[in-house]
């Protein structure tokens, strides 16, 4: 559910009640196309640890989310064309938990809810025939005898995918809603690292900032002082801050609605070239985002952000060769080894970033470059992420010191950034007519602006 919004519930309610009126023309056309006549949609079941009584942390499923901002197990959205959707609201009796709250909010007056304690009720208060919806989520015990037409079938899953790339006014405001929330995390992160705190106690001024839960995160922050900031996917959170502080990466995101952002910032602990360094990035970023417009080719994109770290690494005296032979010879991927950035959404990394239509087919990814999470064409509404980033890892650098690479690298400029682990800076982008918003920017500037 949405937490604490500058967004009036009014405004929030006519913005996504224009949004599913497309949600149910966009799903009608997709049905039709697939040969279904109506859809259910489940939010998923709570996952039990094995050999416990516990479970797992709950994370509705994205396409329940994407209509609506609920977030509790065994609940299922029926849409039928030309008739209000059917929310049926689980709710079951138990004193070994507090149940849910009945749904309220901007978005409840737009569904038929039904209320029900299990899923034996949740299927009595569906249609008897089932025979000709498409069921999309896990299968579950029971789901056999509900006679459903098909489960997940692919074809309608690609086209409801598809569209989910351009994002409504609805969608947006969620979206800026949730880099507000971010920037203000990251913030507090900042205070805590000059402050000398651990990892694990930069996370925790990130949370209370934020006021979420570490499970109510889209992901679980990365937060990585000194050299653990090479480790692109960290995720130790050490509870002792080191002897002594070069360096901070925090990767971390808030949740609005459903609504993701994610954000990146790198920080020198008072290291003077490190700081430049990362002056550099931000300006190479600030570049790759001026190049973020309806038309541009993401594929294009990515391969300008390894022409720009070709010179940034030439800038910094990392390289013994110019740019242009840096880039030729593939030392770029030594230093910046992922994608330049992906969709983002209802899901960090959203649906539908290679597809070349609704009907089929995937545009790939550059020669040598496997890890690129996006290759469409950008069009305005499309929300994305820009995250250039430099990493001294030990694994990347040892592969490339034992081949014709190693006369190209500056081993002991090398040697002596290893200990700050890197740099990313990552901002969330929503592509407009004329250019792109830049939504993390915007969020940092009116949480630091005077009230």
């Amino acid at each position: 559910m949405p937490g604490a919004t500058t967004l009036p519930a009014s405004e929030l309610s006519s913005l996504f009640g224009a949004y599913l009126q497309a949600v149910c023309r966009r799903s009608a056309q997709a049905l039709a196309s697939c040969g279904y006549r109506a859809l259910l949609v489940h939010s998923g079941s709570l996952l039990p640890v094995f050999e416990d009584d516990r479970t797992y942390p709950f994370e509705a499923n994205a396409p329940f989310k994407v209509w609506t901002p609920l977030a509790e197990p065994d609940c299922f959205v029926y849409f039928q064309p030309d008739q209000i959707p059917v929310l049926v609201f689980n709710q079951p009796t138990n004193y070994w938990h507090k149940p849910p709250a009945p749904p309220e909010g901007y978005w409840t007056a737009y569904f038929d809810i039904r209320t029900c304690p299990d899923r034996e009720s949740a299927r009595a208060v569906l249609p008897p025939d089932l025979g000709t919806t498409a069921y999309l989520g896990e299968a579950f015990a029971e789901l056999g005898s509900w006679g459903t037409a098909a489960k997940n079938p692919a074809r309608l899953i690609r086209h409801l995918d598809f569209g989910r790339a351009v994002k409504s006014p609805y969608e947006l405001a969620c979206l800026r809603e949730a880099s507000r929330l971010g920037a203000r995390g990251h913030l507090a992160a900042q205070r805590a690292f000059a402050a000398g705190e651990s990892e694990f106690g930069i996370e925790l001024a990130f949370l209370a900032a934020c006021g979420l839960r570490e499970q109510e995160l889209p992901y679980n922050p990365i937060i990585a002082l000194n050299e653990s900031a090479s480790v692109l996917h960290y995720q130790v959170l050490e509870k002792h801050a080191p002897a002594a502080r070069h360096s901070l990466l925090i990767d971390a995101g808030a949740e609005f609605a459903g609504y993701a952002s994610d954000i990146t910032r790198t920080y020198s602990a008072g290291d003077g070239d490190f700081s430049a360094l990362i002056a550099r990035m931000h300006a190479m970023q600030h570049a790759l985002c001026e190049g973020v417009r309806p038309g541009a080719d993401w594929r294009e994109v990515h391969l300008r952000a390894h022409r720009l770290t070709a010179q940034v690494l030439q800038e910094a005296e990392i390289l013994t060769c110019s740019a242009d032979e840096a880039l030729a010879a593939g030392v770029t991927s030594v230093f910046l080894p992922h994608g330049i950035g992906h969709l983002l959404g209802l899901e960090v990394h959203d649906a539908g970033g290679f597809m070349r239509s609704p009907e089929g087919g995937d545009i790939p990814r550059p020669e040598g470059h496997p890890y690129l999470r996006l290759t469409r064409t950008l069009e305005e509404g499309f929300v994305v992420t820009m995250e250039p980033g430099i990493y001294f890892i030990d694994s990347l650098l040892q592969a490339a010191q034992a081949d014709k690479r190693a006369r190209l690298i500056n081993w002991s400029r090398v040697k002596t950034l290893r200990k700050f682990g890197g740099i990313r800076i990552e901002d969330d982008l929503a592509v407009t007519a004329t250019g792109c918003e830049n939504l993390t920017r915007e969020a940092f500037r009116a949480e630091l602006s005077p009230t």
